[in-house]
């Protein structure tokens, strides 16, 4: 068939249309590549080992459009020259891109993103400074078959990690992709969280082997007392194999809008490629991707860190989801919402995540508030080991931190405020980079303070409040 025979083209379509239930009518999307694939040639991944019969022209169904792959979709599969549906093949993930060549082309589309709308003038709350713990802070950010809302994703999470937690920019490993600041769909000229530019800094591509690379340049730095970050996101499965997460292999397609080529990386292979790192203080990992939950238990089996918490989006045999308005994945934004403190143009959380009240966001209260405020069609699941009991933090506790705050509260937040743009976002990143500067002398010089003034009200008034104790119970036996 001529690649120009729009007639054939056009039957096909109607008869995918025409095959959906009135149901599917409104939640089915459908896409045609017209170029024609060859007996023989490999659809989608080799995961998925389908492969074409005979010449055939591609309908791809995608029955759950809102969901990060995998999730259940369709390959229908056309007679070339007269347009006759020849096999329908139940997948899990889209066809990948092969060459540059090939390119989807939507046909039908009743499940779209909402657009969104300008961001709302909202004044964000002065941040009170995290305090630095003893040892060093690593993070490895992670997305392979990268979309612009996983790209978005982990933004927020870098953002978050420099601007709010005073982690070093030399001590993130930023695993994307092609290894540059690329996504196969579309990437915005502007990150959506505040309408500013994109900050974080790819290190490497999103594969397997720059795992390895991360993990054993790691190996040689990190310490007992030190903390490691691991957020991956982009799509992965537990169906029904277990769970992976899908790294791209060149020839990579950026802004091509067709799936890249993937090889699995699975739970398993995840988990012992952790296990080369020497014993450490403290693992926390979030997960994104679909089939996430799949890699809960494999991590904590094969960490060599003292405490271990991972938060992933969904079960071992369920999807993650986007957000209603597709820049971001639900699970994700919320989780790290609560560790930022806000949303990321300032506006404020549903709740306060820091339920026990001392002042620091923990793994498990991350968690809790990202649940409170899911995605309904997310199944977020949690598992920490004993040692970690709720304390698995990027910060240091400390039992007087609101007296932290409450003394520099009046110094910084007018500071805070002269750094704030117009329309309201964010400060300027130098306003944090100046704090996060000054942080470890102003806790060398105020927490010793802190702690001695406590020391000496209670030596004070301890007497005084024994007296009132022992009248009001001395009273209350009497009567």
């Amino acid at each position: 068939m001529p690649q120009h025979d729009e007639r054939v083209f056009t039957t096909i379509q109607r008869d995918a249309f025409e095959r959906l239930s009135p149901r599917q009518r409104e939640t089915t999307n459908l896409f045609i590549d017209k170029k024609v694939y060859a007996a023989g040639e490999t659809i989608g991944n080799s995961v998925q080992k389908i492969k074409v019969e005979t010449a055939s022209v591609l309908v791809f169904a995608d029955d759950h459009p809102l969901a990060n792959f995998g999730h259940d979709c369709r390959y229908l599969l056309y007679h070339p020259e007269n347009g006759t549906l020849q096999r329908e093949i139940l997948a899990r993930f889209p066809p990948s891109a092969g060459t540059f060549e090939r390119k989807m082309v939507v046909f039908n589309e009743p499940v779209k993103f909402i657009a969104r709308g300008p961001l709302p003038p909202v004044v964000p709350e002065w941040f009170c400074p995290r305090l630095v713990p003893k040892g060093n802070r690593y993070a490895i950010l992670a997305a392979g078959c990268t979309q612009a809302r996983h790209l978005n994703d982990m933004e927020f999470a870098y953002r978050t990690l420099i601007n709010n937690y005073g982690f070093h920019a030399d001590n993130i490993y930023v695993l994307n992709y092609d290894g540059a600041r690329q996504v196969w769909d579309s990437l915005p000229a502007e990150w959506p969280g505040n309408d500013t530019g994109y900050t974080i800094q790819v290190t490497d591509n999103g594969s397997r082997a720059a795992f390895q690379r991360a993990f054993a340049d790691l190996a040689k730095k990190i310490g007992p007392e030190d903390l490691l970050f691991i957020h991956t996101n982009n799509h992965g499965d537990g169906m029904p194999q277990p769970s992976f997460m899908c790294m791209p292999t060149a020839p990579y397609s950026p802004n091509s809008g067709m799936f890249p080529n993937w090889d699995p990386y699975y739970a398993t292979d995840f988990a012992s490629d952790l296990a080369a790192l020497p014993k450490y203080r403290a693992l926390m990992v979030m997960m994104e991707q679909c089939g996430s939950g799949g890699f809960n238990a494999p991590i904590l089996a094969k960490s060599t860190a003292a405490s271990t918490s991972v938060a992933s989006a969904c079960l071992p045999t369920a999807s993650s989801y986007a957000s209603a308005d597709g820049n971001w994945d639900s699970f994700a934004y919320d989780w790290v919402a609560a560790m930022h403190g806000s949303y990321p143009n300032g506006s404020a959380l549903a709740s306060n995540p820091d339920t026990n009240g001392d002042g620091v966001v923990d793994a498990q209260e991350a968690f809790n508030y990202a649940v409170s405020v899911q995605n309904p069609y997310d199944t977020p699941n949690f598992n920490e080991t004993s040692a970690a009991a709720g304390a698995t933090t990027l910060t240091q506790q400390y039992a007087l931190v609101w007296t932290w705050c409450y003394i520099l509260r009046p110094i910084l937040e007018p500071i805070y405020g002269a750094a704030l743009p117009f329309p309201p976002n964010p400060p300027d990143p130098a306003y944090f980079a100046a704090v996060n500067r000054i942080t470890p002398e102003l806790q060398k010089l105020l927490l010793p303070a802190i702690d001695r003034a406590f020391v000496d009200v209670r030596r004070e008034l301890t007497p005084q409040i024994e007296a009132i104790v022992r009248g009001s119970f001395g009273k209350a036996a009497a009567g």
